[in-house]
Parts: structure tokens; sequence; C-alpha cells
């Protein structure tokens, strides 16, 4: 026999209908950028939330002129290098670290974990100047060199996340590959890492939004002359006494932020459960 199901409350339809609201909200300025992003420059700053008429449509002009301003396709590939590379540094270190950290308990270790925790609180700004001259000296102003920098900022919120995921995973499989002589490196690989899979996703994801999106530290750290990512090219759209080709600005941040939500949306239950687990698990 089939269970019945529970009828659904008033209050429950209501927190549906404005959640729905509240998501339309917070997508209105993403349609708002796509729907200027093909018009004619002159009538986004006068009508900026008009629909495209038949004088106002701009078609595919603005895109080809900030593809071609900016070199908008050399800096995607930077933006995707810098990206991949440092969440796979990001993935890589900070998990077995975390895995450490959780199966070898003393002060040493405890005390490491609070600093990783600790670091989420430093803003950013606080380190910049220093963060900028010290890659200066070393030699870190390429998209590889770029790499252990996000690494260093990366590494409070992954390792908190896979500590808390750890707790959930049990130690008698790491066990019973040691005893038949798997060593460390063997147990992280082979048992270990298929068991934090949905922890790697989810952190995963959220660190290649946060560097896609950053404009900040590759400024300061990145020989601009050589490379740029995505968020650097597009602000040289901006000409002199502060105009911008405000078409071809719309434009650029569509293309900018499509590959990231685009991947967001087909991963985003992982986010949610690796989170969740990280979070609640133990």
């Amino acid at each position: 026999m089939k269970e019945k199901r529970k009828p659904v409350g008033a209050w429950y339809r209501l927190m549906s209908i404005g959640m729905g609201l509240l998501s339309l909200v917070y997508l209105y300025p993403l349609f708002m950028v796509l729907i200027n992003s093909v018009k004619k420059k002159i009538y986004i700053s006068r009508m900026p939330f008009a629909l495209p008429a038949e004088n106002t449509f701009a078609g595919m002009v603005n895109y080809q002129t900030g593809i071609q301003r900016t070199d908008f396709l050399m800096a995607m590939l930077w933006s995707v290098v810098i990206t991949l590379l440092s969440v796979g540094a990001i993935l890589l270190f900070t998990s077995m670290c975390a895995w450490y950290l959780h199966r070898v308990r003393n002060r040493a270790t405890r005390l490491l974990y609070r600093l990783f925790v600790l670091s989420m609180v430093v803003p950013f700004q606080m380190v910049m100047f220093t963060l900028s001259k010290i890659a200066n000296v070393l030699g870190l102003n390429t998209p590889v060199g770029i790499v252990p920098v996000y690494l260093g900022f990366g590494s409070g919120l992954a390792v908190f996340l896979f500590f808390g995921y750890m707790k959930s995973c049990p130690i008698a499989m790491e066990e019973s590959a040691m005893i038949d002589g798997a060593k460390p490196l063997r147990v992280f690989f082979s048992v270990v890492l298929p068991i934090l899979q949905p922890c790697f996703v989810s952190v995963g994801i959220l660190q290649a939004m946060w560097i896609w999106n950053d404009y900040l530290l590759p400024y300061l750290v990145l020989d601009l002359k050589r490379y740029k990512t995505i968020p650097i090219a597009v602000q040289y759209l901006k000409g002199g006494y502060g105009s911008v080709d405000m078409g071809a600005m719309m434009a650029m941040l569509v293309l900018a932020i499509l590959p990231i939500v685009l991947v967001y949306l087909f991963c985003q239950k992982y986010i949610v459960s690796g989170v969740m687990a990280g979070a609640v698990k133990g």
C-alpha cells in the first residue's frame, strides 16, 4: 500500500512563494545585464530597464567590440589556467592536510586547525600590500606563480569543510589498508579520496567561483602587461575621462559570468550536500 503524503500547510506554501519571489529579485540584475548587452550603447543609459526594440537592438555588435578591444579570448585562457591550477592545488593539499589534522590528534594539530579557521576572518585588505610586495620579490606574477597565493587564501575554508566531512568517514577502512601494508599516501589516495568525493565537488565549485570572479588579487600580483584575467580585461573598456562603452561592457559581463553560472547550475546539489555534511556531521 502506498503511504499517504502529509498535507502541506499554508505556511510552507507561503514560504515557497516568498522564496520564489526572492529568487526573481536576485535574478533580475542578471536579466538586466543580458538585455542591455544586445542594446545600442546610447540607449543603455537612457532606457536601462526597457526591452530591446527595433531601433535599440544592436545584435552581436557589442560582443564583437568587447572581444576585440579586451583580447577576451586570451583573458579567458588565463582565467581558465589560473582557476584550474589553483582549484586543483587547493583540493589536493587541503584535503591531505585536513585528513592528517583529523587523524593525528595532538596539541600541534589542534593549534594548526584553529589557525586555519582563524585565517578565514582575516580580510584580504589587511595583507594585500605586503602580499603584492612579496609576490613581486619572489617572481609570483605569472599564472603559475599566483597559484600558491590562492592556495594560501583558500586553504582556511577548504580545510574547515574537509575536516568537518572527515568526521563522518569510518576509520576502519583505513586501518584495514594499513594492516595490509599500505603506506599513508596509498591509504589516502585509495581509501580516503573516494570517500571525500562529495566534499571535493562542493569545495571545488566554491573555490572556482571565487577565483574565476576575483579581481583584486590578480590585479595586484600578475604582470598586467602580459597576463590579464577576465575581470581585469573587462575594466579596460573604460576610456578617457571615465567614459565607458556600456554595450561592450554588458556583453563581456555576460560572457564572464556564463561559464561559472552553468557550472553552478549543474553542480549546486553537490554544493549543498557537501557543505551540510562538512558542517553538521560528527
